[in-house]
């Protein structure tokens, strides 16, 4: 049978558009083939480049992390934590006013003395050694670290955490603590000395709240405050004087050795019936760890400042300058 001509062509046309799509195909497959090992290779490159982004990522993280700890935790040692939360937040921090806390105050003996015949050096590591070692004990009391002034040191108990009545328990305790531990505090500019303090208690209300914006401190006010620094400022060496007050609160506590010591004239109070912080029935004080207090959570073990000193002070210079000196 004849196919008819125009039948043929359309046949012929058809033809030639399948082999051309024949070949489109094929040259399509061809170059497929041609650069998928392309596109495997710039996907692993891609894929390997999104790994190491995400290591890094995760590697930057975990140091933020680490660094926001260590802001926080120094944030947390100039604030109590309750309020350096509040202020991170923005929040207006009123102040307080608390029925009860008792607050401690203690100083060098002849700390005044001690500057007159010591290098600003030597004060300085001198109190750096102290503090170090009352902060240390510190942790071991529900009491809060206020502030220090030269060579004054500040303790409440009772705020703006409150413990009930146990505050002035807390802080006879942790007195007790810091006399016993400064006994084992040399100073090493001066051989064969070491520190002694004497020390202040009072118990009774104060109002507590944040001081400032540009650097903010936690204050406290009242009278209980003035009388704990008069208690300080009549005590004996290596004495803890307590008020009334203080004492009729670890009467009340119990197993606390106190002694009447006699009307104390106070300024601004006139005369007051103070009495001498002995011991407590059963308390067991540990000896202080010198070495353990030479380096905090970070490995650091002095101020950068303090080296740079040191440096200076070591420095050929600085021995010639002695050398006329003497």
């Amino acid at each position: 049978m004849l196919i008819p001509f125009p039948a043929r062509s359309t046949v012929r046309t058809q033809l030639k558009d399948a082999d051309s799509e024949e070949a489109i195909s094929i040259a399509v497959l061809v170059l497929v083939l041609s650069i998928s090992p392309v596109i495997i290779l710039l996907v692993r490159k891609a894929t390997y480049m999104v790994q190491v982004f995400s290591d890094t990522l995760a590697e930057k993280m975990n140091q933020l992390k680490i660094e926001k700890k260590r802001s926080d935790r120094l944030l947390y040692q100039m604030l109590p934590v309750v309020v350096a939360k509040q202020l991170k937040q923005n929040k207006q921090v009123p102040a307080e006013s608390f029925e009860s806390a008792t607050v401690y105050f203690s100083d060098i003996v002849g700390f005044e003395e001690l500057c007159a015949d010591s290098s600003p050096l030597q004060i300085v590591q001198l109190l750096n050694m102290q503090y170090r070692v009352f902060d240390s004990r510190l942790e071991q009391y529900d009491v809060y670290k206020v502030e220090t002034i030269g060579d004054a040191y500040m303790v409440v108990s009772g705020l703006p955490k409150r413990i009930g009545h146990r505050h002035a328990e807390e802080i006879a305790c942790m007195a007790l603590d810091l006399r016993h531990s400064v006994q084992s505090i040399p100073i090493p500019h001066k051989p064969g000395q070491w520190l002694q303090i004497r020390a202040g208690v009072n118990t009774g209300p104060v109002v507590a709240g944040v001081v400032g914006t540009k650097m903010p401190r936690y204050c406290l006010f009242g009278d209980t405050v003035n009388t704990a620094s008069r208690m300080e400022t009549t005590c004996d060496p290596m004495r803890i004087q307590i008020s009334l007050s203080t004492r009729m609160a670890l009467f009340t506590a119990g197993g606390f050795i106190m002694e009447f010591r006699g009307y104390v004239d106070v300024k601004g109070k006139g005369e007051m019936s103070t009495y001498w912080l002995e011991g407590r029935d059963g308390l067991q004080l540990q000896d202080v760890n010198l070495a353990g207090t030479s380096a905090d959570e970070d490995g650091i073990s002095n101020p950068a400042f303090m080296h740079m000193v040191d440096n200076l002070h070591d420095s050929p210079e600085q021995k010639q300058a002695e050398k006329v000196k003497k």
